[in-house]
């Protein structure tokens, strides 16, 4: 009988620990990355779920859909990059009750800032994190000691990387490399690495544009004339003249190193990511 009332305890104290766990708030981040750091933040209080999460697609053909509607009429928080990067979920927005946060508006970067690709940025996500935890406080103060543990645990968890970013740049700084389009120019130029590829054909890649004759001569010869030690080739986003870029690097053996527009399923969180990235660069670096 004993036995029996101690099990039942353990029944309903289980019952009881779990209904406490259940989410209480709804958020969604536009681009996988950002939902990975909603989901480190709100923890078990927090049902987060991402909208774009293939890294095997263009971010840039993304169309929405009906069940897409629905999330962010579920939504408290919605996370967006912004810069016009997915300015597709301004409609579905309206109407609804979720709160935004942008990442543009956190840095307070103004619309005319050329690069979109926020998160290869570091003090992007610590920006997106803080006031993440400050909303999921506000709405839910019975948890805020946890969402503000979550937040300093992560903080903590981006230290490796921007350790890692530190070596890339008392070891190489200076170093010439090339890119396809400007997905991890921020990276590379905190790592202390010089981008020779023409800005104006990085933007025309980025916008599917032709780009210039000259940029498309420059770029090309950066590579067949081994001007670089690198090509950060956009691993998501191709088409011919990149797929043409690819081959021309591997056959003048040019370190290549994929970057992408999503969190691939590689990494098992947003820190794990930019570390992985960062550690990619240092070892095409040191590779002869």
């Amino acid at each position: 009988m004993l036995f029996h009332r101690i099990g039942l305890a353990l029944v309903f104290g289980l019952a009881g620990h779990l209904a406490m766990a259940q989410p209480v708030l709804h958020a969604v981040g536009l681009e996988n990355q950002y939902a990975d750091v909603l989901a480190q933040i709100g923890g078990p209080y927090v049902q987060v779920s991402a909208i774009q999460s293939d890294p095997n697609t263009d971010p840039h053909e993304f169309e929405a859909t009906p069940r897409i509607a629905a999330q962010f009429r579920k939504a408290d928080l919605v996370v967006e990059n912004g810069l016009g990067y997915d300015s597709w979920a301004a409609q579905l927005l309206k109407g609804g009750h979720a709160k935004l946060l942008s990442a543009q508006a956190l840095l307070k970067l103004p619309d005319s800032t050329p690069n979109p690709h926020l998160w290869y940025r570091t003090d992007t996500m610590p920006a997106v994190a803080a006031a993440a935890a400050a909303f999921f406080e506000a709405k839910d103060p019975a948890h805020k000691a946890q969402y503000q543990a979550n937040l300093k645990a992560f903080d903590a968890a981006l230290a490796p990387w921007k350790a890692e970013i530190a070596k890339v740049k008392a070891r190489y700084a200076g170093a010439p490399v090339a890119v396809t389009e400007p997905v991890a120019d921020d990276l590379l130029q905190e790592a202390g690495l010089k981008i020779m590829t023409p800005f104006s054909y990085e933007l025309s890649v980025m916008n599917d544009t032709d780009p210039a004759p000259q940029d498309v001569a420059a770029e090309e010869a950066l590579l067949r004339d081994n001007k670089v030690k690198l090509f950060a080739y956009n691993e998501q986003v191709t088409d011919p003249q990149t797929e043409a870029l690819l081959a021309l690097a591997r056959q003048h053996q040019v370190q290549i190193v994929p970057v992408y527009e999503l969190m691939p399923s590689s990494a098992k969180h947003y820190q794990d990511w930019m570390l992985q990235a960062t550690t990619a660069l240092d070892q095409a670096l040191a590779a002869k």
